[in-house]
């Protein structure tokens, strides 16, 4: 049989070292399928509920990986599909490409079924390539270049192949004008500032007396030199919520995360430094960086576009964050040990780890969801990998969890999309079939699109010679983070309409399919329960009824936030008598004189 189109795009993907494919089928595609099938060595094909988690896991592959995510899909709405999941990688800077089918080429512009205008419909998600194919000569080096500037720039490409051009016969280009001869092959280069530049960014850290140090994604596989530069200056180091995983939590100069899921360590350490050193991080919130003007900036970043944008930087660096600092360490000078800020910096750190264990053991009704993530953090597992879902989730998995070395830990940054966790963790047993994962999931992204992708686990469990994979659920029957928002940040009261969603019995649903669940509703049973689902030897929903009315708590607390707060009591708030209690005091307490804040 002769080689189709679809055999050399599967050969081509091979040789450029793809060996997993997140997708869902369709007559679209039918031609690479079939491809796929006859393709030997196969690859790995993950068969999803939805084509938006395929892209949410090829995303989510490439950053626990470091290598390409590829996801595939039919023409018209299983390309459409993957939109959403493809700008999780474009905001988070992950190397995706996104194949897709087209209608027959004989049939475009005439209005036919399932026939859309992909490029331009890809053209923002994907802008650094999307290429619709039209001649078997044209693939070669329209599959070279998706991947080439997918890899290189961290970025989203797409390739559109028409279903007719798929069964066609393959043809390379031949050697004449108007074609291409383009090959395989790509290395990450060495990425350095010039040594005036990193003379200039040593003089500015060496003249600081109280340094801060802001870690990102960029910096996840720095975490070595992070240390050695952060002992060198005695500085304080935060954490933007990709780079969780880049410093452990056992440091004692570690402040945790930052931002409105952030901790006080971490505010106060921006809001009292003299120099900023960021790294690898496009943390968006200016107003938990340093005033302009009180602090010296240095900022290292791979992308030129990242530079500066947050704060207005005296020495802008373009370099690989682990290459840089190795670079820049041998000209910092020692910062003497045991100094006032350092011991500052300490000294808030263990009275924040105080405090949220505090706050967790605080009674709720029924369960405290802060307590679901303390408990858990001790009980981590070496080498685990947490994903955490958007919404009042995410505050616990950013300021209750203590990340160790070896860990990983992410979810959806930039764009910050309900309905990433549970395919994130999917593509991490993909990707690390040896280690453990544990999602953390609030009920809204379970109701949205969590609960299909269950069945994907169940399919593919068999393949993973290490069984740990913890779903855990926060059953609040609120879409609780919007709600808090409502109160906080608007003074409206909660709207029911909008913020109550059904009560779902997500451990049954597990069981039905053939894992095991658990539920539990009685704080004193949350430990245990962890123990149980750590045990097992099957994966698990772990399904816990916690308390809407335990508020995710910003680490700093504005005048204008505890005003809008009080207006929405004053309206009329549906629990009203639950908040006076349990809430009121903790939002006034941080802004109001004498009452301990």
């Amino acid at each position: 049989m002769a080689e189709t189109v679809g055999d050399f795009v599967c050969q081509r993907l091979s040789d450029w070292g793809v060996r997993t494919i997140f997708g869902y089928p369709g007559d679209g595609i039918n031609g690479l399928l079939g491809a796929m099938q006859r393709h030997d060595p196969p690859f790995a094909f993950i068969q999803v509920r939805h084509e938006e988690m395929a892209a949410f896991m090829a995303c989510a592959y490439a950053k626990f990986t470091g290598e390409l995510g590829v996801c595939l899909a039919t023409s018209g709405p299983g390309a459409t599909h993957l939109i959403t999941g493809l700008y999780d990688a474009r905001l988070d800077h992950m190397p995706v490409l996104a194949i897709v089918g087209q209608q027959a080429r004989n049939a475009l512009g005439g209005h036919y079924q399932q026939e859309l205008d992909l490029t331009s419909a890809f053209k923002d998600v994907a802008g650094a390539f999307v290429q619709q194919a039209s001649a078997p000569a044209q693939v070669r080096h329209l599959v070279d270049r998706a991947v080439r500037i997918a890899r290189a720039g961290r970025q989203v490409t797409a390739l559109v192949l028409p279903n007719d051009l798929q069964d066609a016969p393959y043809e390379d280009p031949p050697r004449k004008h108007g074609t291409l001869q383009s090959g395989v092959g790509y290395s990450d280069p060495r990425v350095l500032p010039k040594d005036a530049d990193l003379k200039q960014a040593a003089a500015v850290l060496n003249a600081g007396e109280r340094v801060a140090i802001l870690v990102g994604a960029g910096a996840l596989h720095a975490a070595d030199e992070v240390i050695a530069v952060a002992e060198r200056l005695q500085a304080g180091a935060a954490k933007a919520l990709l780079g969780k995983a880049a410093l452990p939590d056992d440091l004692p100069w570690v402040t945790g995360s930052i931002g409105l899921l952030g901790t006080k360590p971490s505010w106060d350490l921006m809001t009292e430094c003299d120099t900023l050193l960021m790294i690898g991080s496009g943390f968006p919130y200016a107003e938990f960086l340093p005033k302009p003007g009180q602090a010296r900036g240095v900022q290292i970043d791979l992308k030129a576009e990242m530079l500066s944008l947050r704060y207005p930087m005296e020495v802008p660096l373009v370099g690989d964050s682990e290459e840089t600092l190795r670079a820049l360490l041998p000209l910092l000078n020692q910062k003497p040990t045991g100094g006032e800020w350092r011991n500052r910096i300490e000294e808030g750190v263990t009275a924040w780890w105080k405090e949220a264990g505090d706050r967790a053991m605080a009674k709720a009704n029924p369960v405290n969801p802060q307590r679901v993530t303390w408990e858990l953090s001790p009980r981590l597992p070496d080498r685990a990998i947490i994903t955490s879902d958007s919404g009042s989730c995410a505050n616990w998995f950013a300021r209750d969890l203590k990340i160790r070395r070896d860990m990983m830990c992410s979810l959806s940054g930039g764009l910050a999309s309900m309905g990433a966790a549970v395919p994130y963790a999917i593509a991490a047993k993909v990707a690390h079939p040896d280690r453990p994962v544990i999602a953390l999931v609030g009920d809204g992204a379970m109701q949205m699109n969590n609960m299909a992708e269950l069945i994907t686990v169940a399919k593919y469990r068999h393949l993973w010679p290490n069984q740990t994979w913890i779903c855990c659920v926060f059953n609040n029957e609120d879409l609780n983070q919007v709600t808090w928002e409502q109160r906080v940040q608007a003074g409206n009261p909660k709207y029911e309409a909008t913020q109550v969603i059904p009560n779902v019995p997500y451990h049954r649903f597990a069981e039905l399919i053939g894992l095991k669940g658990l539920y539990v509703d009685d704080p004193e049973r949350v430990g245990t329960a962890w123990d149980e689902a750590l045990a097992s030897p099957v994966p698990v929903v772990l399904e816990v009824k916690t308390d809407p009315e335990v508020p995710p708590l910003p680490p700093h607390i504005t005048l204008e936030q505890a005003r809008n707060f009080m207006a929405m009591l004053w309206q009329g708030e549906p629990k009203e008598g639950h908040l006076l209690a349990d809430t009121a005091r903790q939002v006034l307490s941080r802004v109001l004189p004498g009452e301990g804040g």
